[in-house]
């Protein structure tokens, strides 16, 4: 071949590769879309059952947030179990195995079950846990009757969050979005007349509220499996057949993938709750501030959250197809958009960071309150950029089955560096508030930096792990 020849060659080739990381991150986009505004419907929903129980007064927005903190850490045991639904139908859609997809469903809803009755259970006992947990007995008792209506939303739940990874497997996510839509004004009516006996309802306040909640996840979910079971393109896998049919080796490997990713998240949730609870030894103020801080973290964070979802799947559809080129450009992809993203937002916050207060206080009396998160939002620059980072890593990775060695890069990452730097700085070094978000940044970013040296040194070598086949 010519000199020519072999330019012409060579720039078509750099063309073409091009080309393919741009179709990779059309289509990542395209996935993770629907997926982050179906996520931030769910804030909505939260977000509008705290304003109409704040009508009610201090008392019961204190018993809410209790009722939460003990109805969270059961929500995220199942919640991390039936998120392998996602990796396992994304492999099995990608190799084509339409029996697996179906397969993959079925074993998460029967973990969602069998997880979710005793948890369930569990809730109605709310007021002991949290008088043992050194909870006053009047608010332990508010928070109680708000678990008692809201026990039961967990199985329905969960079956809605498998419902939508099989859909987000096989490239179909919007279902979800739809549901989610009509679900927000539907919680939104039904919460305010079962809290203030509304249109001939029973005035029940919390217990109404917690009520509320469940009637709205078991429509969801209702929805969730007749779309699935009727609609195209999901008919076609017929996900009720044989659903009763035992298939315990799919279960055991659904745990094995999900059970770990349970486990991270609880370490994560537990080192925020700690951060929260060192910020309430600091002061009233600053714990407020905190709150206000890590409530616009976790809006932002629900983007990145839904690039991690479509990563899952993105990466799980190249390892069906065992193209492990494909497997690595999906991950690298989903990290630069979610990483791009979230420096935006970063100086999107940092801009805002004395008007952000003032959504959320909006009083003069509050000063010193608004002060601090302003101070706190600017301190957490690396922290939106750090969490945002993490999230995608650890989707790419469960694309992966990758889920154990996460789990003990958390448990290094928010305990033994996190935590210890929160409260190293926080108190013995007087550092304060600042001092407990620098130990959170500082955590997540050396959690985030482990799951990306992981995922590189997985896919650099054409890793693909196992998947499973038919029985």
């Amino acid at each position: 071949m010519t000199m020519p020849g072999q330019a012409l060659a060579a720039a078509g080739t750099a063309v073409a590769g091009q080309k393919i990381w741009r179709d990779e991150l059309i289509e990542t986009v395209k996935l993770a879309l629907p997926i982050a505004l179906t996520q931030l419907g769910q804030v909505a929903m939260m977000t509008t059952d705290l304003a109409l129980l704040g009508r009610l007064g201090d008392r019961v927005v204190a018993a809410s947030a209790l009722a939460h903190t003990v109805l969270f850490a059961a929500f995220v045991v199942g919640m991390g179990v039936v998120s392998a639904v996602s990796p396992l139908a994304s492999q099995a859609f990608g190799a084509r195995d339409p029996r697996m997809v179906r397969r993959a469903l079925r074993v998460g809803l029967w973990a969602a079950t069998l997880i979710g009755i005793p948890l369930s259970l569990s809730q109605f006992y709310g007021e002991e846990i949290l008088i043992a947990l050194g909870q006053a007995p009047e608010a332990a008792t508010l928070a109680a009757r708000y678990l008692e209506g809201l026990a039961w939303c967990l199985v329905p739940a969960w079956w809605f969050i498998a419902l939508r990874g099989f859909m987000q497997s096989v490239n179909r996510p919007e279902p979800g979005l739809w549901i989610t839509l009509v679900a927000i004004p539907a919680n939104a009516l039904l919460a305010y007349a079962l809290i203030y006996g509304a249109f001939g309802l029973p005035r029940l306040e919390l217990f109404g509220a917690g009520l509320a909640t469940t009637i709205v996840n078991v429509g969801m979910c209702a929805a969730g499996v007749w779309v699935c079971y009727a609609c195209q393109p999901f008919k076609k896998y017929r996900i009720l057949g044989g659903f009763w049919r035992a298939d315990w080796p799919l279960f055991a490997r659904l745990f094995v993938i999900g059970a770990p990713i349970s486990g991270t998240m609880l370490l994560e949730y537990g080192v925020f709750a700690a951060a929260a609870l060192l910020m309430g030894w600091l002061g009233t103020a600053e714990l407020a501030a905190h709150q206000i801080a890590i409530m616009t973290a976790s809006i932002v964070f629900m983007v990145p959250f839904g690039v991690s979802m479509a990563a899952t799947v993105r990466v799980g559809h190249a390892v069906g197809r065992r193209d492990a080129a494909a497997t690595r450009r999906a991950g690298m992809t989903a990290l630069a958009l979610g990483a791009a993203f979230m420096a935006a937002m970063v100086l999107i916050v940092v801009a805002a960071r004395n008007v952000i207060p003032v959504l959320y206080l909006g009083s003069a009396d509050a000063a010193n309150t608004m002060s601090l998160a302003a101070m706190l939002l600017a301190v957490g620059s690396t922290f939106f950029i750090a969490d945002g980072v993490q999230t995608v890593a650890a989707g790419a990775l469960r694309g992966l089955n990758d889920t154990r060695v996460p789990l003990l890069y958390a448990a290094i990452c928010f305990w033994a560096i996190g935590f210890t730097v929160c409260y190293a700085l926080g108190f013995p070094l007087g550092y304060g508030a600042a001092g407990i978000w620098v130990g959170l940044s500082l955590g997540l970013a050396f959690y985030a930096l482990l799951l990306i040296w992981r995922f590189h040194a997985l896919t650099h070598r054409g890793y693909l792990p196992e998947i499973a086949t038919p029985v």
